[in-house]
């Protein structure tokens, strides 16, 4: 069986583009990667990259194994969260996943109070709007705004976040205010480029509109937050975010809002790891701020 540091090392090569891009991110000189391929690609007998103007590209054999060696490396960073701390004690790290959204606009301040009392508790914080597989232990704890389906977590639900269509009171002034949704139409909105799960969202909702009804398109969910705070447009935003601005203005309240649910996961392994325990904890009461029944 190869090593798991050549494992490691593709992985590395695959994510970074090259040699020496992956051998700085990983702490290793070049000519040892570049051995680790090498080892890895005589066990395997198979040709893992091929070189391209743009650096290494990865073969067919390579993607195949990308999967795999995905789940090992964040099995191994798992194992390092899970040795960095005793049971007994509150300390050591705790992983937590949230979308862009929650993680950088409600989770900071949420977390404060944990911080202020368990300093030696280490956050790894990833906010990403892909859901973090918490099977594999990506993240221990995970802040979702759909319900979790995996068998295996822990699972609380939360209650529902309310959301609304809001505007800078800037760009209200010098566009007017919507008084129905026929309205918008002579609007600059704000919404979403490739992804339809929003749109497939407020369809079921009576909210009919297409992609090419958006003239600000983005899937990064905290720029398109960005842009409605700029004035550059009418956007989707939560409830509770929109009211500490108070530059901002909700538009069609009545007729256009929207609740969404917020979830808490992680493994029911972590359950007795006091630390991971603690933090879930503490969120549920935190979030419970965010949300109604």
């Amino acid at each position: 069986m190869a090593d798991w540091g050549h494992y490691r090392s593709m992985l590395a090569v695959v994510r970074e583009g090259s040699l020496s891009a992956a051998a700085r991110q990983l702490g290793v000189t070049q000519p040892t990667l570049g051995r680790h391929i090498d080892a890895l690609e005589a066990h395997l007998g198979r040709e893992l990259f091929r070189r391209d103007r743009s650096g290494l590209a990865p073969t067919e054999a390579a993607l195949a194994l990308l999967p795999h060696a995905e789940a090992m490396d964040a099995a191994a960073e798992a194992l390092l969260r899970e040795a960095s701390g005793e049971i007994a004690d509150p300390s050591g790290t705790v992983r937590i996943t949230a979308s862009e959204v929650v993680g950088c606009e409600i989770l900071p301040r949420a977390l404060l109070p944990l911080r202020e009392r368990y300093p030696d508790i280490a956050l790894e914080l990833v906010t990403s709007d892909r859901l973090s597989n918490l099977l594999i232990r990506e993240a221990d704890i995970a802040v979702r705004m759909t319900p979790p389906r995996q068998s295996a977590l822990v699972a609380r639900h939360l209650g529902q976040v309310e959301g609304g269509l809001y505007a800078h009171r800037n760009y209200l002034k010098r566009r007017g205010v919507p008084t129905a949704q026929e309205d918008l139409s002579a609007h600059a909105l704000i919404g979403f480029d490739r992804e339809d799960t929003a749109l497939r969202f407020m369809r079921a909702r009576g909210v009919t509109l297409e992609r090419s009804d958006f003239d600000l398109r983005t899937d990064n969910n905290a720029a398109q937050l960005a842009a409605i705070r700029a004035g550059l447009g009418i956007g989707p935003m939560f409830k509770r975010l929109a009211e500490r601005d108070s530059e901002l203005e909700a538009v069609l309240p009545e007729s256009l809002s929207f609740e969404l649910p917020m979830w808490l996961a992680m493994h029911e392994s972590l359950r007795s790891v006091r630390r991971v325990r603690l933090v879930f904890d503490h969120l549920a009461d935190a979030l419970s701020d965010w949300v109604v029944d």
